[in-house]
């Protein structure tokens, strides 16, 4: 009977580790996923803010040269 018992617990044990590596390899994946999202909305800022920034140094640039070249 302990031969049956040792491995059905290491039958068990086995099966709660494959288990265990799953529910910590879909957190991990999530972690991932949230991490590139993060990183895309925080890029798609800073690139938005960049381009009003260049938009905004054309407008004060431009009356310049004009005024220059008339």
């Amino acid at each position: 009977m302990s031969v049956n018992t040792d491995e059905a617990r290491r039958r068990a044990e086995t099966l709660f580790k494959k288990e265990q590596q799953l529910r910590e390899a879909q957190q991990a994946m999530t972690e991932y996923q949230a991490g590139l999202r993060m990183m895309r909305e925080k890029t798609a800022r800073l690139r938005a803010l960049r381009l009003a920034r260049d938009a905004a140094n054309k407008k004060e640039t431009r009356p310049a040269n004009q005024k220059s070249a008339a």
